[in-house]
Parts: structure tokens; C-alpha cells; sequence
């Protein structure tokens, strides 16, 4: 699973994949902001056929914290 978080977040930051990793931050270590969110959120909802609440969008702080997730609800 988490490589499959990964390879989605590659797509979206410009740090390499491989220095991506399960505590890194999705706006402090990725650079991803606001808007940057939402559309990795929307990813996930396609790639995993889920609905991710927005309520839950803002406990989604780490690359574990999706990881985490999607193992729950995916």
C-alpha cells in the first residue's frame, strides 16, 4: 500500500520518489500546498473508488497518515 501512496504523491511534488517516505509531511517535506491537497486527494479517491470526507482531508498530515487511510476505508 505504501508504495502505492507513493508513486501517486511522486506526481506531485518534485522530490524524488525515493526520498519519499511513510513520516514525510504532505506541505513541510513534499511542498505540496493547499490546492496540491485536494487534487492528491482526489487521486486517491479515483485510484481506491473511495469518497474521502473533507472533514478528513485536514488529518491527513503524512505520507502514513493516507497510507493509514486508505488500509481502513480502501
Amino acid at each position: 500500500m505504501l508504495e502505492r501512496v507513493i508513486d501517486i504523491l511522486s506526481e506531485f511534488t518534485l522530490l524524488e520518489k525515493e526520498k519519499i517516505t511513510k513520516d514525510s509531511g504532505l506541505v513541510n517535506d513534499l511542498g505540496l500546498n493547499s490546492l496540491d491537497v485536494i487534487n492528491v486527494v482526489v487521486a486517491f479517491e479515483e485510484e481506491f473508488d473511495i469518497e474521502i470526507p473533507d472533514s478528513k482531508i485536514k488529518e491527513l498530515v503524512t505520507v502514513g497518515d493516507i497510507e493509514k487511510y486508505l488500509e481502513l476505508y480502501a
